[in-house]
């Protein structure tokens, strides 16, 4: 079955869409910062961005989650530069050194042929855009181009979670799957680590829309996803993350059936390494006390991972002598 935006295109919405999001650029309010700059005349607030959008890397990516990367890959689109200032980023070179990274802008038609590259020719299951928050305008424009060009896989929206609400509602019914991370469950942690003061609210309002849109994760018969959303949790040393609470949250606010992938790999990288909280690893303990709440809390549908690793595991919560399996899921 075809992805909803192919109907959206031929009824005329998906360019009213476009047209609608790009208005917003004028005095952007694209994300939640709300910078009111005029990025049509490029010029750049928070996020260092103007009218066209900034690519950092294209390929057909494997590390991502099972039902994501299935056994073709991923066609993953890494744009440039963020809305958000971890200090632990680990993409850091191309999120937030801007005066270093000399990353290019890209046009949408070059953009909607490098989709049509990674489904045609890399024969990629699905688009995946990563970082897309504060370029949501330019992905629907670059969509619109690319469907009679014979875009027809699923997209997938790979975001830090800090996403206007408003801006996700122009892209139900474009984008099928979503990939938020729920990064925190205090403020505090937020704003020290991350510059936004504003996150856990935030974050959960633009998940629950998320959520309204696809629903729990749908995946076809070769256990690939085709609708849905899988919900990211970076476990951080020190408990920094509110796993508990965020947990709890999604449980209650969304599904206990609702996906998690729950992360392990946190390495304190870029700026980490100074911070006494954040300089070094998660531990074995922190990592299972996570795990375990899945337990606790019947959360059934998702993924682990071993620590420091970036391979996915189902859990077995049958075993005494260890929550994973021997062998990572493919």
């Amino acid at each position: 079955m075809d992805p909803n935006y192919i109907t959206l295109y031929h009824s005329g919405d998906l360019e009213r869409r476009a047209y609608k999001l790009e208005a917003m650029l004028a005095s952007c309010n694209v994300c939640p910062r709300q910078c009111q700059v005029n990025r049509l005349a490029n010029e750049v607030g928070f996020c260092h961005s103007g009218h066209l959008p900034i690519v950092s890397a294209i390929c057909a990516h494997y590390g991502e989650e099972p039902a994501i990367s299935g056994s073709r890959g991923s066609g993953t689109i890494f744009f440039g530069n963020c809305n958000m200032r971890c200090i632990y980023c680990q993409n850091y070179q191309i999120s937030q050194n801007w005066r270093k990274n000399n990353l290019k802008e890209i046009d949408y038609r070059t953009l909607a042929e490098k989709m049509i590259y990674l489904q045609d020719e890399q024969g990629c299951h699905n688009i995946n855009f990563v970082s897309p928050s504060h370029f949501v305008p330019q992905i629907v424009r670059a969509v619109l181009e690319a469907v009679p060009m014979g875009l027809r896989v699923p997209l997938v929206y790979n975001t830090n979670g800090y996403d206007s609400v408003a801006s996700l509602k122009e892209l139900d019914g474009i984008i099928s799957i979503y990939l938020p991370d729920l990064k925190y469950a205090s403020n505090d942690w937020a704003k020290k680590f991350s510059y936004t003061p504003d996150y856990v609210l935030t974050a959960r309002q633009a998940i629950k829309e998320m959520y309204r849109q696809v629903g729990n994760l749908i995946t076809d018969d070769f256990g690939l996803a085709q609708q849905g959303i899988i919900v990211r949790h970076l476990v951080l040393p020190n408990g920094l993350a509110g796993s508990e609470d965020s947990l709890t949250w999604l449980v209650r606010e969304l599904s206990p059936s609702v996906t998690i992938s729950l992360m392990s790999q946190y390495i304190p990288l870029y700026r980490a390494r100074g911070n006494p909280l954040l300089s070094r690893r998660i531990t074995t303990a922190e990592y299972e006390t996570v795990v375990q709440l899945l337990r606790v809390m019947n959360i059934e549908n998702g993924w682990v991972q071993e620590i420091g690793s970036s391979e996915y595991y189902v859990p077995d919560f049958e075993r005494e002598d260890h929550l994973f399996p021997g062998t990572p899921l493919l």
